[in-house]
């Protein structure tokens, strides 16, 4: 059980405190309420780009490593479709350092010219590396659009184009910061040795000075059902065929998310999961074939994908995929195997949050999922699935008219 207390400045900004004395660390971390889904769709790639600004220098304070360095403390960040997320660990005796920094980059950024630049360059180079310059690298570049036809999930968070960051201007960024980047749009937690009391304080004096912004409303089209089945194939000079499949699913906070995730741990939970048991090892139709849900707050996806062994041909490998999938909807068969991936999750759930830097990030998201103390309830929901549930999931969400696939077809006559 993860106790915690909250509050509320009157500038909006909710806050989150688990103290836990057995640690001399603490975490901070803050959750914006903005991710790539609150990008315009010729400005795409915005939020990940202040990914990378917020560490460029803030109004006051040119260096944000340095002075967290100097006093032990060590920081990152990750930009998903839905949020933005900064976070630190720091020697409790030197916490009002991460007070400091932290508040002054939400206070407002180094808007120069030189900082913009360099951090286009940073992620430009990224998009090259990541998904240009890698086989397969563009896959959600080419399945997302073929999976979404009209809610911002059809871009993944580098952006739809590169050209959009690099052709974003000053004046747009200062936008997009100041309708987005907001004391009433964030959530702070704070998980380790620190009281109730001092968080209270430190967070009154440092962020409760920052005015409460405008903040884009959010009004984002929802994604008509898929009705027909989607496919595109994409010749390149790759190492091996590879399938992409997506099937759309509902939104975080539907009734069937962890049933969902449980299927697809069934099929893809490390080696014995079905996919790699069937179609890896015994079959030898795939090198490689991996399943994951995407947590989306909106409705989001499953995805199977994985490259074909040598001679193996589109049709073979997707019927094989298919009767793995079917063959869950066999109740006689599951049982067992839903009681392992039960304790599995059960156990990688209570370990992650023995560190206090997960619970932070854990805390915050289940709050601005409505409520913190769901955080308690996941183990629970999770072994509160029954193989009845399973069974009407697949068969309700696994149908080709629900399906968008990408085949990537090698051209490499040495494959």
């Amino acid at each position: 059980m993860i106790n915690f207390d909250q509050f509320t400045l009157d500038n909006g900004l909710r806050v989150l405190v688990h103290e836990d004395k057995s640690t001399p660390l603490v975490a901070m971390n803050i959750l914006y309420n903005v991710g790539s889904r609150d990008e315009d769709p010729d400005s795409t790639g915005l939020a990940h780009l202040f990914e990378h600004l917020m560490f460029g220098g803030s109004v006051n304070i040119p260096d944000y490593d340095k002075p967290l360095q100097m006093v032990g403390g060590e920081n990152n960040a990750f930009t998903s479709n839905d949020i933005t997320n900064y976070y630190l660990t720091i020697p409790s005796e030197n916490i009002e350092t991460g007070f400091w920094l932290e508040s002054d980059r939400m206070l407002e950024l180094d808007f120069s010219q030189k900082n913009l630049d360099t951090q286009k360059n940073v992620v430009i180079e990224e998009f090259n590396q990541r998904y240009l310059n890698q086989p397969y690298g563009d896959a959600l570049l080419k399945i997302r659009p073929l999976a979404y036809k009209v809610h911002p999930y059809r871009w993944p968070t580098i952006g739809m184009d590169i050209s959009h960051v690099e052709n974003t201007s000053l004046d747009k960024i200062k936008k997009f910061f100041f309708s987005h980047y907001a004391p009433n749009n964030a959530i702070l937690s704070l998980t380790g040795n620190i009281g109730y009391d001092l968080a209270g304080r430190l967070t009154r004096k440092w962020f409760g000075p920052i005015e409460k912004r405008e903040v884009q409303a959010r009004n984002l089209p929802p994604e008509p059902d898929q009705n027909e089945e989607r496919t595109t194939t994409i010749e390149k000079d790759l190492p091996s065929d590879a399938l992409y499949k997506a099937w759309h699913i509902g939104p975080r906070k539907g009734s069937d998310f962890f049933t969902l995730d449980l299927i697809t741990d069934l099929l893809a939970g490390g080696e014995s999961g079905r996919l790699n048991t069937k179609l890896v090892r015994e079959k030898k139709l795939f090198s490689d074939i991996n399943a994951y849900i995407t947590s989306d707050i909106d409705p989001g996806l499953i995805f199977i994908q994985g490259k074909l062994m040598k001679n193996i041909n589109f049709q073979q490998a997707e019927e094989a995929v298919n009767e793995v999938i079917m063959s869950l909807t066999d109740k006689n068969g599951i049982k067992d195997e839903m009681e392992k991936v039960k304790n599995k999750f059960e156990s990688s759930t209570v370990f992650s949050n023995t560190s206090i830097l997960n619970k932070a990030v854990n805390l915050a998201y289940n709050e601005l999922l409505g409520n913190a103390e769901n955080i308690n309830l996941e183990v629970d929901a999770y072994r509160r699935i029954t193989q009845d549930m399973v069974v009407e999931a697949i068969r309700r969400y696994f149908v080709p008219s629900n399906c968008s696939t990408l085949y990537y077809k090698s051209t490499r006559k040495d494959k």
